[in-house]
């Protein structure tokens, strides 16, 4: 990437020679070209929120600045191509979006994250810290940029107004201004299940912004409640892209005895499920990871994995995530251990299946959704 600070190699996390996606596109290039070109000063404390593979703040870093991220696959692209230009640890902050903002900001960057309510609960959290100096620029592809984006930013911070567009890219300029009665964050937000799901019916689901169906309870987990494997017994269990954790608790809610490990690499999920676990008074034993899948998950030392994968990276559509997961589940599993997956019928995930486990038998099907198990073989 060629910026005005200079040139930069760098990857996404994990890295894969075959992934012909890009660590950085025209809206993380336009920004800096923008700072550069209006000559805004970056001596105070500059907060990039949102910085997807560590593009920005690996182009920033002699300014010193604060990245905030949700995710844990962002931040260790970041400390590889910070490590790979050469930047000093500690450079650069490294938050996650459950960590408290910094008191005070004085450059604001956003790269507009495709969950609006992640946008708004970041917005609410850093809006303290932003004063009527404070820089805010925010950025995207225009496909992201859409008028409530544009809404929050007015409503939280202040007056804004967006940029032409550049190689399909748009900034967002946004002018901080006093605002007395700022509404109340609404993030994490609580709602009840209703009746006929099972374990869970009448339980409690906690939701952290960005996690997905944050306000609902999705059609596919739904679907997945109705048909979870019913063995019990003194085992573990993972809840692998756990999300808000709803499945992993409904397993410990039917089996007291199971130890249960909630897995995702988006720090909001992890802590929506450790909520949702902790409001419900699930008895037994938990564990809450944040990380790359089942990549620190010895192997040979699980009995269940369940797993409803997601079939996007931010705005790109690709099963290379599903392949690490399954591929992941394969090697964590113990010999005669069960997948368990969950995915809309048209994604083909049997065939995944078969390749990696040599079989893949269909647990329960309706038009839109198939339930899969796959055994590890002895």
């Amino acid at each position: 990437m060629t910026t005005p600070w200079g040139e930069f190699e760098l990857s996404r996390f994990p890295e894969d020679p075959r992934d012909r996606l890009r660590a950085w596109d025209a809206s993380d290039a336009y920004l800096l070209r923008h700072l550069a070109e209006e000559r805004i000063p970056l001596s105070g404390t500059v907060v990039v929120v949102g910085d997807r593979w560590g593009a920005l703040v690996t182009a920033l870093s002699e300014h010193r600045p604060v990245q905030i991220t949700d995710s844990y696959l962002s931040q260790e692209a970041t400390r590889a191509n910070l490590a790979r230009a050469g930047v000093e640890p500690g450079a650069v902050g490294l938050l996650t979006t459950q960590d408290p903002p910094p008191d005070r900001v004085d450059v604001l960057l956003v790269r507009v994250p495709k969950s609006l309510a992640l946008l708004e609960d970041q917005l609410l959290r850093l809006a303290p810290a932003v004063h009527e100096g404070t820089v805010v620029v925010g950025t995207g592809m225009v496909k992201e940029i859409h008028t409530s984006t544009l809404r929050l930013f007015e409503q939280i911070l202040g007056p804004t107004r967006t940029s032409l567009a550049r190689q399909k890219a748009r900034l967002i300029l946004c002018t901080p201004a006093p605002s007395p009665e700022r509404a109340a964050n609404p993030w994490p937000y609580r709602y009840v299940l209703p009746e006929g799901i099972g374990t869970v019916s009448g339980r409690t689901v906690v939701n952290h912004a960005g996690v997905f169906c944050a306000d609902r309870l999705d059609i596919g987990t739904r679907f997945f409640l109705q048909h979870l494997p019913t063995d019990r017994g003194p085992r573990r269990v993972v809840d692998l892209g756990c999300g808000n954790g709803i499945v992993g608790t409904a397993v410990a809610l039917a089996d007291p005895e199971a130890e249960v490990l909630f897995v995702d690499e988006s720090f909001q999920a992890v802590a929506s499920a450790e909520a949702t676990y902790k409001a419900n008074g699930v008895p037994g034993h938990a564990e809450f990871r944040v990380g790359d899948g089942l990549a620190g998950v010895p192997a040979g030392s699980v009995d269940v994995v369940l797993n409803n994968p997601p079939f996007h990276s931010h705005q790109a559509t690709t099963d290379a995530t599903a392949w690490r997961m399954f591929s992941g589940a394969r090697r964590a599993l113990r010999p005669g251990g069960e997948l368990w997956v969950v995915g809309n019928r048209h994604l083909g995930y049997h065939v995944k299946l078969r390749q990696l486990f040599g079989n893949s038998r269909l647990v329960a099907s309706d038009p839109k959704f198939v339930v899969l198990k796959a055994v590890k073989r002895k």
